[in-house]
């Protein structure tokens, strides 16, 4: 089976990090894999061993020009199927580029922002199948009219063996100048409103008084970053909190962190919070989108109500000041990622929904 994928993103992280496992492990199985993508991304270089890559310029979601040369592509590929994988223009030119070659085509959602019912029945019909990477992004599209036939959930999936290692302490202490007895919180997201962190920044000064060696890692570039930095200056808390960017080395800074805090509005699933679990850290999450199919109450971690400063002050103090508990969920959410949420599990799911697909 020759399976085309089309993935729009410049950036080896979330999902096209996400299309990179998946044609490894496609690859891994026999399968054939196209991949368009555009011009100078990451994912033209990192996927080469495992998928033929046809890099197109693209200038924009709507840049008419890439659509023409998608349809081109795809009529001389002659694929079985074609997944279309990104929103950034990808879903509207691979649904035109299947519907002129006469190709089933299915799309991969990832974000559980809401759409108009109207609109999103519509856009949906263009495709013969829906996969989520969460129940939760599911539900929303199925609240919106998709048919339920119509959608499955496929989720999103860890290296495990590249966030199981152990913790440089020495190196994490000079990084991120924090102190012998610093207790290391991270947030790993977009600075930006729906991810939550001002609910964090306003919940910090009674976590202090509780945990006085507490500092808070902020992981992500966006555009609240000054709005952030002086939110914590308002409240005199500058020096507890490290604004570290976006950093390609998570993998040797997760392990080093006592406590994940993912205080988010809406989240379609939250790959960081996979690859928390998956290094043995305990979680704080909102009780919102695909959060709760990740962060189990009590189990792996603490669910609170999104947008409640107030409800973060009890689970973020606990984890921090009880080593023993903080270690058990650890290890439970360890086993949860390695049973529900492996590469492989990821691969299967995908790959029987192609198999559905080719035999209607």
């Amino acid at each position: 089976m020759r399976i085309l994928h089309i993935e729009t993103g410049m950036n080896l992280y979330g999902g096209a990090l996400q299309v990179l496992y998946l044609l490894r492990g496609l690859h891994q199985q026999g399968s054939g894999n196209i991949l368009v993508c555009p011009e100078g991304s990451e994912i033209a270089r990192a996927a080469a061993p495992y998928a033929e890559v046809r890099a197109l310029p693209m200038r924009g979601e709507l840049d008419l020009l890439f659509g023409a040369r998608l349809v081109r592509l795809v009529k001389t590929a002659g694929p079985d199927l074609i997944h279309v994988h990104s929103r950034r223009g990808a879903d509207l030119w691979g649904a035109l580029a299947a519907r002129l070659t006469r190709n089933k085509a299915l799309v991969t959602r990832r974000v559980d922002n809401p759409e108009p019912g109207w609109l999103a029945r519509l856009k949906y019909r263009q495709f013969a199948h829906v996969v989520t990477i969460s129940e939760g992004i599911r539900r929303v599209l199925l609240k919106e009219g998709v048919a339920s036939g119509h959608v499955s959930c496929v989720h999103s999936a860890v290296d495990l063996d590249a966030w199981q290692q152990p913790c440089d302490v020495d190196w994490f202490r000079q990084e991120f100048g924090l102190p012998e007895d610093a207790r290391a919180v991270g947030v790993i997201a977009q600075l930006i409103p729906r991810k939550g962190h001002r609910f964090l920044i306003e919940a910090v000064p009674r976590i202090l008084t509780k945990v006085p060696g507490a500092h808070f890692l902020f992981f992500g570039k966006g555009p609240l970053e000054t709005d952030l930095r002086g939110l914590c200056e308002k409240q005199g808390m500058g020096d507890r909190f490290v604004f570290a960017g976006f950093r390609e080395d998570l993998s040797r800074i997760v392990p080093c962190l006592d406590l994940v805090v993912h205080p988010a509005l809406m989240e379609g699933l939250g790959v960081s919070l996979l690859q928390a679990a998956a290094a043995g850290v305990p979680i704080v999450g909102a009780g919102a989108g695909g959060i709760p199919e990740i962060v189990r109450d009590s189990v792996n971690g603490y669910l609170v109500s999104p947008g409640d400063a107030a409800a973060l002050i009890d689970p973020v103090t606990r984890l921090l000041t009880d080593a023993e508990l903080a270690a058990g969920f650890g290890e439970a959410g360890r086993r949860i990622v390695e049973e529900r949420f492996s590469i492989e599990a990821m691969v299967a799911g995908n790959l029987e929904i192609y198999r559905q697909l080719a035999n209607q």
